[in-house]
């Protein structure tokens, strides 16, 4: 197993793919032919995906790349190649490595890419209680390489991709099956297979996440704006800037800018002219958009207003006040992240990889038996895998019960 070196710049720079920099794949043919090369071949199939969110509107794929022993590295256009569905067909039988894949996974489905079999290096990272678990950091670790990572945020939308964007995109696959060689072999020793592969199930399962209630309220300096009236501006040109980015496939604060917002509701323009000549305008073609927007908020009636106190809260109270308005719930809550933190601990697993700190809260807030079968049934029913439920039951028990 490679040990670490003292001195990160004495690691070599991996800068091409062993087998050449491939161009971008958009044609049928040559995906139905690289899909028989997969077949063939042997060994994990590593996959990544990159996207244009700062540049695009959603989350979309604009490039998933793939390799597997034998059949090479892809580079694959999914605007051109929107149904990969005959290749994630072929692999059904092998596992999947990918690196984050809670992030990928979700533009992979459209596409027809689902895994039947899921490894995660970051989560096995994770789980190995290593201190730094981006990509780069876990290659480095494992393989004592160094990948340069300066493309993460550019434009993946566009065509065609420079040679240099395209030797980072195939470097995110060409070393993830033998980091997972390493990884399962550090895994297996500390014992910790069998729960890797408990969090790679769950992650391949896991339903999608639900949206954020009133995502309007994320705009950035929304605390300059204090009047119900004037949150009701911000979600009319919110929604209004929404629109504008779906029709036109394009991110929105590329749009108009957080900032712009909030001037627009604190300035108060009452013409198309004014809203042009704003400072940081980018498209002014849309003025027009934006007064109909600011007018429709102001002229809403008082019970359409939103809320100053922010967005409605479902579930449970802050717990950053439960010391005050819920002692009790805070006296367990201290209880239980002191046995989370200490089993992570005991086992080289950091506490919020143990147990969720949503999980944490919810344990701590809601009434059950405080005994080890009360606990089991509580951690169950919130998605809890049976290996954290077997190390945590206990201890949380008897620290529930003393609380």
């Amino acid at each position: 197993m490679t040990t670490p070196h003292t001195d990160p710049s004495d690691r070599p720079l991996l800068t091409r793919p062993a087998d050449g920099v491939p161009d971008v794949m958009t044609h049928r043919e040559e995906l139905h032919s690289y899909i028989e090369r997969v077949r063939r071949g042997k060994g994990p199939f590593a996959v990544d995906t990159e996207r244009a969110s700062g540049y695009r509107y959603g989350q979309n794929a604009y490039l998933v790349q793939v390799r597997r022993e034998g059949a090479g590295t892809a580079l694959i256009d999914p605007v051109a190649l929107p149904d990969l569905s005959a290749l994630a067909e072929a692999t059904q039988d092998v596992t999947w490595v990918l690196h984050a894949a809670s992030q990928d996974l979700p533009c992979l489905k459209p596409l027809g890419m689902v895994p039947a079999r899921l490894y995660d290096t970051e989560v096995a990272a994770r789980l190995l209680g290593d201190p730094k678990v981006s990509l780069g950091a876990v290659v480095e670790r494992e393989l004592g390489i160094r990948l340069k990572k300066e493309h993460s945020a550019v434009d993946w939308s566009k065509r065609p991709l420079p040679e240099d964007w395209r030797a980072y995109a195939a470097l995110d696959v060409e070393l993830l099956a033998d980091v997972m060689d390493r990884q399962v072999a550090r895994l297996r020793e500390d014992g910790k297979l069998a729960w890797a592969e408990e969090e790679f199930d769950y992650i391949r399962t896991a339903p999608p996440r639900p949206a954020k209630p009133e995502p309007w309220r994320r705009t950035t300096k929304i605390s300059e704006v204090r009047s119900p009236r004037g949150l009701a501006q911000v979600r009319e040109i919110w929604r209004e800037r929404d629109a504008v980015g779906r029709e036109t496939n394009t991110c929105p604060s590329r749009i108009l800018p957080d900032r712009v917002m909030i001037h627009l509701v604190t300035a108060q323009p009452s013409t198309e002219l004014q809203i042009k000549k704003v400072r940081g305008m980018r498209h002014r073609e849309y003025a027009g958009r934006w007064l109909a927007a600011l007018n429709r908020g102001r002229n809403l009636p008082r019970e359409q207003w939103p809320s100053t106190r922010g967005a409605p809260r479902s579930g449970l109270p802050d717990h950053r006040r439960w010391a005050h308005n819920h002692p009790e719930a805070h006296r367990r809550l201290l209880a239980v992240r002191r046995v989370v933190a200490q089993v992570g601990e005991a086992h080289n697993v950091p506490a919020e990889t143990m147990l969720l700190p949503a999980h944490q809260r919810l344990l701590a807030w809601v009434e059950f038996p405080p005994t080890p079968a009360g606990v089991r049934a509580a951690l169950d029913e919130m998605g809890a895998r049976s290996w954290q439920i077997g190390l945590l039951a206990a201890p949380l028990a008897q620290a529930l019960a003393e609380a």
